[in-house]
C-alpha cells in the first residue's frame, strides 16, 4: 500500500502547490506534449524514408534509362534520393540541351546531333550538393526543440525547486521553528519540479540521439547515391 500512497501523496503536493510551481509544471506539461509529438512524427518520416530509399536504389540500378527512373520516383516522394535525383537530372537536362543547342548553330548539325553530351560534372556535383543539404535540412526540422527541451527542462525544473525552498525558508522564519514537520512538505513541493523536469529533458535527449543518428545514416545513403548518380552520369554522357 506504501507505494499507492505515495503516488497519491505526490499527486496530492502537484495539485495543492503554489502557483509559480504550478506554473513550471505546466510549462513543462507542454514541452514533453510537444517532443514526444515531434519525435513520434520524426520517427515515421525517418521509416518511410528508409523504406522508399530501399525502393528508389532497387529502381536506380535496375533501370537502364533515367526516364524509367523518373517515372518510377513519382510513387516515392518520401525519398530523399528521390530529390537528389530530380536535382542532378535537371542538371544534366540542362546541359544536354545546351549542347544540342550549340550543335544546331554548326553547318551540318544533323550529323552531330548524336555528340551532345554533358559539359561540366561539377555543375552536377554542385546540384547534388544543394539538394542533399535541403534534404537533411527538411529531415532535422524541429529536432531543435527537442535540444532545447533536453537542455531547458532541468533549469526550469531547478528554478520551481530553488523558488519552493525559498518559500520554504520564508516560512520557516514566520513560524520561528525549523522542524521536520515545518521543512518536509515545502522541501518535498519545491523537489518535485526538478523530478518533473528530468522527466521531461530525459526522454528529449534520447529521441534527439536517436533521430540525428538516423539522419546521419539516411545523409550518408544522400553521399553514396550522389557518387553513383556522377559516376552514371560521366559513363554515359561524356
Amino acid at each position: 500500500m506504501q507505494p499507492v500512497q505515495f503516488h497519491q501523496n505526490l499527486v496530492s503536493m502537484i495539485i495543492n502547490s503554489g502557483p509559480m510551481a504550478k506554473g513550471v509544471i505546466i510549462i513543462l506539461f507542454i514541452f514533453s506534449i510537444i517532443s514526444w509529438a515531434i519525435m513520434a512524427e520524426k520517427y515515421r518520416q525517418i521509416k518511410r524514408a528508409q523504406r522508399q530509399n530501399r525502393k528508389f536504389i532497387h529502381v536506380f540500378r535496375s533501370s537502364g534509362k533515367f526516364s524509367m527512373v523518373s517515372s518510377a520516383s513519382s510513387k516515392l516522394k518520401n525519398s530523399p534520393l528521390v530529390g537528389l535525383f530530380q536535382a542532378g537530372l535537371n542538371e544534366l537536362n540542362h546541359q544536354i540541351r545546351a549542347s544540342y543547342d550549340k550543335i544546331q548553330q554548326q553547318t551540318n548539325p544533323v550529323t552531330e546531333l548524336h555528340k551532345a553530351r554533358l559539359q561540366n560534372i561539377n555543375s552536377i556535383n554542385r546540384a547534388l550538393l544543394r539538394a542533399s543539404s535541403f534534404e537533411v535540412n527538411k529531415l532535422e526540422r524541429s529536432l531543435n526543440f527537442l535540444a532545447t527541451t533536453a537542455a531547458v527542462s532541468p533549469f526550469l525544473g531547478l528554478f520551481g525547486t530553488i523558488w519552493g525552498i525559498m518559500k520554504s525558508f520564508w516560512g520557516i522564519g514566520l513560524l520561528g521553528s525549523a522542524n521536520l514537520s515545518v521543512v518536509a512538505p515545502g522541501i518535498s513541493e519545491a523537489l518535485i519540479t526538478t523530478a518533473v523536469g528530468l522527466i521531461v529533458a530525459i526522454p528529449a535527449v534520447i529521441g534527439y540521439n536517436f533521430l540525428l543518428n538516423k539522419i546521419k545514416i539516411l545523409s550518408s545513403e544522400m553521399d553514396d547515391f550522389s557518387l553513383e548518380f556522377l559516376t552514371v552520369s560521366e559513363r554515359n554522357f561524356t
